[in-house]
């Protein structure tokens, strides 16, 4: 069968791979229908994202439909579409024995450290399929950006009535809106883009946003929004080092500051004037647990959570290797690209 491998940064190719088999107990092979592109595909593809090898089969945003099980396999059958989790993980280890399946201690991510979903078919561990009931395929793959947000926002446990500023307007960025919102908290955005900020206030219905300048007057803005208390959670979703450096600047006394973005940079911030003197409880957020998922198909198809204007570009299977490179581009306008395989 057909399978869109990067060989390595900035090359696409068409290949062969073996079809899956019969399903071995626990398992299911399904058919792939959309793959979202991630951020973290868009950083593969550039060379730039940690934990990516080469060559390798991306794809772990998936709307899929169940086309055989195997043994012992009672959640899902034969027919249902469904959205994937697609951290892969041992089950024994301390994080999994403690719940923590998000971080285990062997985690595989499909198509960044094992190989995804951008193929015809694939198995998969059967307990990784979530029914998505009446959600679109498209809706089914967006699923799995959803729950990154829906994860960062539940590790700052922000309040309604607080202040939240999310820096980064892209996917993640929007992912962690859509969970804010549903808290009743008073939501900022800043990004470096005024295009994405129009997006969010036009498409999202968030008005306080901030185009980031890199100087002071981002934190005057931030305290003016704020009555000069500025943010009781700060959620980065840049992926910057220096963002993430910032972030406490932004953050109020007693403030919670999430990073749900990746570096591979070392973070060099001033312990004394904001880490210690204003308490900041600071925290990552990896992935999300195996209840997101359920619960953002459920929030979905009651319509809390409009997917509508997420999805703003899409290709077929053939046309990738052509178009990607257009999606790495801020200036095409791309909030999430879905791929028809």
């Amino acid at each position: 069968m057909k399978a869109l491998q990067l060989s390595e940064p900035k090359r696409w190719e068409i290949v062969d791979i073996q079809a899956p088999g019969k399903p071995g107990p626990g398992e299911a092979v399904v058919k792939i229908h959309r793959v979202g592109v991630c951020g973290t595909d868009l950083g593969g593809y550039l060379g730039k994202f940690p934990f990516f090898s080469y060559p390798r089969i991306p794809g772990h945003e998936l709307g899929v439909e169940v086309v055989a099980v195997g043994e012992g396999v009672k959640n899902v059958s034969v027919g249902q579409f469904c959205a994937v989790e697609p951290y892969i993980n041992c089950q024994q280890c301390y994080s999994c024995r403690r719940g923590f399946t998000n971080c285990c201690e062997h985690h595989q991510t499909l198509g960044v450290m094992c190989d995804g979903g951008l193929a015809e078919q694939m198995t998969l561990p059967a307990r990784k399929l979530h029914p998505s009931g009446n959600l679109t395929m498209d809706q089914a793959a967006l699923v799995e950006t959803l729950a990154i947000g829906c994860h960062a926002v539940d590790r700052s446990k922000l309040q309604g009535k607080e202040n939240t500023l999310i820096l980064g307007a892209g996917p993640i960025g929007l992912s962690a809106l859509e969970f804010a919102k549903l808290t009743g908290a008073r939501v900022i955005i800043a990004d470096l883009v005024e295009s994405r900020l129009e997006f969010v206030r036009q498409r999202m219905g968030v008005q306080d946003t901030i185009q980031i300048k890199g100087d002071d007057s981002d934190i005057e803005a931030i305290g003016d929004l704020t009555d000069g208390q500025f943010a009781d959670v700060v959620i980065d979703a840049t992926g910057h080092n220096g963002s993430m450096v910032r972030s406490m600047e932004f953050a109020a006394f007693a403030g919670r500051v999430v990073y749900v973005g990746i570096t591979q940079q070392n973070l060099d911030f001033p312990h004394a004037a904001f880490f210690h003197r204003r308490e900041l409880n600071l925290m990552a957020s990896r992935n999300a647990l195996s209840p997101d998922f359920p619960r953002i198909i459920r929030l979905i198809d009651a319509g809390i959570i409009d997917t509508q204007p997420w999805i703003t570009h899409h290709a077929s299977f053939n046309e990738v290797p052509d178009v990607f490179e257009s999606w790495t581009r801020p200036e095409t306008g791309v909030i999430k690209a879905v791929i028809e395989v």
